[in-house]
C-alpha cells in the first residue's frame, strides 16, 4: 500500500496510546486493482435476479462486452463475469494462469484450444445451458455461430492467482503447459461423459467430464439432503480445483436452512425461486424474535445468482421454488469445497451442511425451523398456482 509522502510513522510517546490508525479503509487487493483497470462495470451485493440485466460496457482486453460480478462475501476467495460475444464474431484469443468456467446464458456457439507449439486445435459446440471448462494455461477462442450476440457467465480462480503473484506479465504470458491437465491429443477431451462415480471425499454423485452439453435437463441422481426428493451431481471439470455442484429440489419442497462459511454462490438454471439468508448469531427463529433486520432475501430466475453465506459466512440459508416447475440450481465455490476447510490431513469430519443441529451439523430440521419460512412458502407458491407437497410428516420430531 503506498502512502503519501508528507505522512510518517508517530510512534507512541506514553503507554496508554496506541499506534496506527485504529479505523482505516481497506485497500484494494490486485484483484480489485485488475478489475477496475478493465474499464468496465463491477457489480458488488448479495445477489441479482438476472444477470441478462446488468449493463455491460465494451471490454477492450476481451473484445466484447462485458460485467464483473463479486457477489459479497466471495471477495479473494473467487472470480466472476458475464461477457457478451459479438454476433457473428469472437472473442480474442487469450490464456492465463487461473481456472475458468464457463455457463452459456444465451446463444450457440464453438469454442477453439490449444497450446503453443502444437499444430492441432481442440473445437467443441456449445448453446444455451452448456457448462464447459477451459484447460488451466491453454489458449482459447470462443467464437458465436449467429448474427445475434452470445452472453456467457464465466467463474474463475482469478482472483487467487492475482493476490499471489501480482503479476500480470506473469499471469497471461506465461509458456508453461500443463500437461497432466490437457492432452491436445485426446480427440475425447471434451466429449461428454455420463459415467456417475463417487466423489473421493463426501462419497456423493459426481461425474468427470470437461463439458456439460445442457445443465438444464441433464440427469441428476437422487441425493435427498437438502430436501425429499432432491437431486444433485458434481462434475469435475480439466482438472480443476474449481468446486461446483448442480441440484433440483422438486416442485413443492425447499431446503433445509443451513449455514457454513463464505464462497457458495447459487445460480438458478430454470424455474423460479428465492433465498433467505441471515447471520447465525441470530439463531433458528429470527422472525419469530422480530430480528429482522439483518435478514436478506434475493429472488431468481434464469440466470439470477445469489451469496449463499455472505459477508463474512457462517449465514443460514434456504432456498425456495416459486413456480410450478422444479427449481433447479447450480452452485459456484471457485477453490473453497467442502472438505477442503483448514484441518489436519486425515481428521474426522461431517457433511455438516447436510445434517441436522441435533446430530452435529448445521442444518435446521423442518420442525425446528421459524414457521414464517412455511407459511411464507405456501402463499408465494399459492399465488403462482402451484401446491406445497412440503407433508405434516416432514414437521414431526421423529422425521
Amino acid at each position: 500500500m503506498d502512502h503519501p509522502a508528507e505522512q510518517t510513522f508517530k510512534e507512541p510517546t506514553d503507554n496508554k496510546t496506541r499506534a496506527g490508525l485504529g479505523k482505516f479503509l481497506r485497500p484494494n487487493t490486485p484483484y480489485d486493482s485488475f478489475m477496475e483497470a478493465q474499464g468496465i462495470p463491477i457489480y458488488r451485493d448479495i445477489g441479482v435476479r438476472r444477470v441478462q440485466d446488468l449493463p455491460r460496457k465494451p471490454w477492450k482486453r476481451m473484445g466484447g462486452n462485458g460485467t464483473f460480478i463479486q457477489l459479497l462475501g466471495t471477495e479473494g476467495l473467487w472470480g466472476c463475469y458475464v461477457i457478451e460475444v459479438p454476433g457473428a464474431g469472437a472473442l480474442n484469443p487469450e490464456k492465463h494462469l487461473y481456472e475458468e468456467q464457463y455457463l452459456v446464458v444465451e446463444g450457440r456457439g464453438t469454442t477453439e484450444v490449444w497450446v503453443e507449439g502444437h499444430p492441432k486445435k481442440q473445437t467443441f459446440e456449445w448453446q444455451r445451458g452448456s457448462v464447459f471448462a477451459i484447460p488451466m494455461n491453454a489458449t482459447h477462442r470462443i467464437v458465436n455461430a449467429t448474427s445475434s450476440p452470445a452472453l456467457l457467465l464465466a467463474g474463475t480462480t482469478a482472483p487467487n492467482i492475482m493476490n499471489n503473484f501480482g503479476s500480470e506479465d506473469f499471469i497471461f504470458n506465461c509458456p508453461y503447459q500443463f500437461k497432466d491437465r490437457f492432452d491436445p491429443d485426446a480427440s475425447d477431451y471434451f466429449k461428454y461423459k455420463e459415467e456417475v462415480t463417487p466423489d473421493p471425499v463426501r462419497g456423493l454423485a459426481m461425474r468427470k467430464t470437461n463439458i456439460i452439453p445442457d445443465v438444464i435437463g441433464c440427469e441428476l441422481p437422487m441425493d435427498n439432503r437438502r430436501s425429499p426428493g432432491y437431486r444433485r451431481i458434481e462434475p469435475h471439470m480439466a482438472g480443476q480445483h474449481f468446486y461446483m455442484w448442480i441440484g433440483q429440489h422438486e416442485t413443492g419442497r425447499y431446503s433445509k436452512a443451513h449455514a457454513h462459511g463464505s464462497a457458495a454462490v447459487l445460480i438458478c438454471l430454470s424455474g423460479k425461486g428465492y433465498t433467505y439468508t441471515w447471520p447465525a448469531k441470530l439463531g433458528t427463529h429470527p422472525w419469530e424474535k422480530g430480528t429482522t433486520e439483518e435478514i436478506r432475501r434475493q429472488d431468481y430466475e434464469p440466470v439470477g445468482m445469489v451469496s449463499a453465506a455472505p459477508m463474512s459466512g457462517n449465514w443460514f440459508h434456504a432456498h425456495f421454488g416459486a413456480s410450478k416447475e422444479p427449481l433447479r440450481l447450480t452452485a459456484w465455490f471457485g477453490p473453497n469445497a467442502p472438505g477442503r476447510e483448514r484441518g489436519r490431513p486425515g481428521e474426522k469430519s461431517i457433511d455438516y451442511g447436510a445434517i441436522d443441529m441435533k446430530d452435529g451439523g448445521t442444518a435446521i430440521p423442518y420442525n425446528e425451523e421459524d414457521p414464517y419460512l412455511r407459511k411464507e412458502f405456501e402463499e408465494t407458491l399459492a399465488s403462482v398456482g402451484a401446491k406445497s407437497r412440503m407433508e405434516p410428516v416432514l414437521y414431526e420430531k421423529s422425521y
